[in-house]
């Protein structure tokens, strides 16, 4: 019976109410040939299918504000946000968490929220260089995760509370944007004033993340 092992691992930068990683060890494989994974990862349950069906609202949020339907993407953005709530409740309260729910959670809500700022962006219901600040942020720091394991010194992933209110504004600011252009109200000046928070907290993030990764880098180095 043949033997192999496997390690697969997500990195959450922080980005909404929690972080992530997934790690998948000893996959045996059975008589018939197929991978045989642990039950933690194999069972989809009532939460993690609930998070599936997030992850398929992303090509229906994007057509919508690209067709500008800005009702219905409001409508689908708080379906998204309500079942995230629900998913999370359920595998907490019923003791239904597991790490494909681990993966798959952060990887629907990261997709949702750069998704639909890209959308706006490409309306231009948003100032572009708030999508680009926005997506870069999580370029640099996946980047930075790759390079670390790239160094054999991988950076334990440790949110940061920054992350967590720059979640916060960048959810509540597209809220607010799709529900001005939806229902035809004026947002201001709170959109502006979200707006502003949405780049204050992301260029703090980029520059703790930043500081955290030199100085796991300098401390592993000397050791």
């Amino acid at each position: 019976m043949a033997r192999w092992r496997a390690a697969v691992h997500y990195v959450y930068s922080g980005d909404g109410p929690r972080a992530a990683a997934l790690s998948v060890r000893n996959v045996v494989m059975k008589g018939d040939g197929y991978p045989s994974l642990p039950d933690k990862v194999r069972g989809l349950n009532l939460p993690n299918t609930i998070t599936l069906g997030r992850i398929l609202l992303v090509p229906l949020i994007v057509w919508a504000i690209a067709s500008s339907q800005m009702t219905v993407a409001f409508v689908i953005f708080l379906i998204a946000g309500l079942s995230d709530a629900i998913d999370g409740f359920l595998a907490k309260r019923f003791d239904m968490t597991t790490e494909l729910g681990a993966l798959l959670d952060p990887i629907a809500d990261k997709a949702l929220l750069v998704s639909i700022y890209v959308a706006l962006g490409m309306a231009d219901a948003i100032p572009r260089w708030l999508v680009i600040l926005v997506v870069s942020r999580d370029l640099m720091i996946v980047g930075a995760m790759i390079v670390s394991w790239l160094l054999e010194n991988p950076m334990p992933v440790k949110p940061l509370m920054v992350s967590k209110w720059n979640t916060v504004a960048q959810v509540a600011y597209a809220a607010l944007v799709l529900a001005a252009l939806g229902f035809g109200f004026r947002a201001q000046p709170y959109d502006a004033i979200l707006m502003g928070c949405v780049t204050v907290l992301t260029l703090s993030s980029i520059a703790l993340y930043l500081m955290e990764w030199v100085r796991h880098l300098a401390t592993t180095e000397e050791v």
